[in-house]
């Protein structure tokens, strides 16, 4: 932490890191009025594609992160086979994009939001997947034609479907899956901490997030250090910014409180499904074991937050898989 706080405070270069960020990005704010909460001030990125049948892609962040996760993958998704123009947004409460004023802001209205940024096809990793999979569900396949994700985890089947419920049961997991179990096991006793106190006082951390720099420094810092091979600060500079720390935190309190994952995880939306899966997942992928998935892709290094998903979401929609010009007219090549 000392090594940490003396770069913040000597050596890093906040105007330097703004001014290439504005160079490299091109970036909007959008008005957006969500169902019985006004209208939220949304920031994005949109970065088009010189290609020729380019596919719309629609990047969605999780937490702690920001639509800066995308900034690497850029290059790879707009420039290869297939191409796309990506929209990289904000969420509300998060970097630059304009924080609810009420209670009550749930995955469905993160949903409605991204929705109105942009549809087509979509990308999520972390709370990212909750947020694209309620999208899957709600607006596909007429808005939202496919979806890809870095974080594939769902249920195990319910009795109530007792074919698929028996599969589960005696099918033996395979060495990853037994793998991924026992690194949830982990997370439970010894990395969920953070998980807990943001899904049930997020307010009370807030205080302290917001007073100390010192404190927000740490209790960012230590999630990519257990969860990715390449962590990375600049990911996180805009939990600096206008909504302030505690914001973003209140999407873990509104998801579980409300019970939102109980109910979107054992849904099996109906439009093509991609996922990556990294080393050091946490879990086990239920939906591929059910048969959910339609094109996967395993990759040696990266992250759920990395450089690797940039791949995945390419290889969901080549020629040779079912999501290959799901876009009408919109192959990508």
């Amino acid at each position: 932490m000392r090594r940490l706080v003396e770069y913040w405070r000597t050596g890093f270069d906040w105007r330097a890191q703004e001014a290439a960020i504005n160079a490299e990005l091109p970036q909007f704010t959008r008005d957006i009025k969500v169902n019985g909460f006004g209208t939220l001030n949304i920031h994005y990125v949109h970065q088009k594609s010189k290609g020729v049948d380019v596919v719309p892609l629609l990047f969605v962040h999780g937490w702690p992160s920001s639509c800066l996760e995308v900034r690497k993958m850029l290059p790879l998704l707009t420039a290869g086979n297939p191409s796309f123009h990506v929209v990289a947004l904000s969420l509300p409460g998060f970097g630059f994009s304009e924080a609810p004023s009420k209670k009550g802001f749930r995955i469905n209205q993160y949903a409605e939001v991204s929705h109105k940024v942009m549809d087509h096809v979509t990308q999520g990793g972390d709370l990212g997947t909750m947020i694209t999979r309620a999208m899957a569900l709600k607006y596909g396949s007429k808005h939202v034609k496919a979806w890809y994700t870095t974080l594939p985890y769902g249920f195990p089947p319910p009795p109530t479907r007792p074919i698929a419920f028996l599969q589960h049961l005696l099918t033996p997991y395979t060495a990853a899956e037994k793998a991924g179990a026992q690194k949830a096991q982990w997370f439970e006793k010894q990395g969920s901490g953070y998980f807990v106190q943001q899904s049930t006082r997020p307010q009370t951390l807030g205080y302290s997030l917001a007073d100390s720099p010192v404190g927000l420094l740490a209790w960012l810092y230590e999630k990519p250090l257990d969860w990715t091979d390449d962590p990375d600060l600049d990911l996180r500079i805009p939990l600096f910014s206008q909504a302030g720390p505690t914001a973003s935190t209140r999407i873990y309190y509104e998801t579980y409180q409300s019970g939102d994952i109980y109910v979107l995880l054992p849904q099996r939306p109906s439009i093509p499904y991609g996922i990556s899966i990294f080393p050091g997942d946490m879990g086990v992928v239920h939906d591929e074991r059910q048969s959910c998935v339609q094109q996967q892709q395993a990759h040696e290094r990266g992250s759920l937050w990395r450089l690797g998903g940039a791949g995945g979401v390419g290889g969901g929609f080549e020629e040779d898989v079912p999501a290959f010009a799901v876009v009408s007219g919109r192959s990508g090549y």
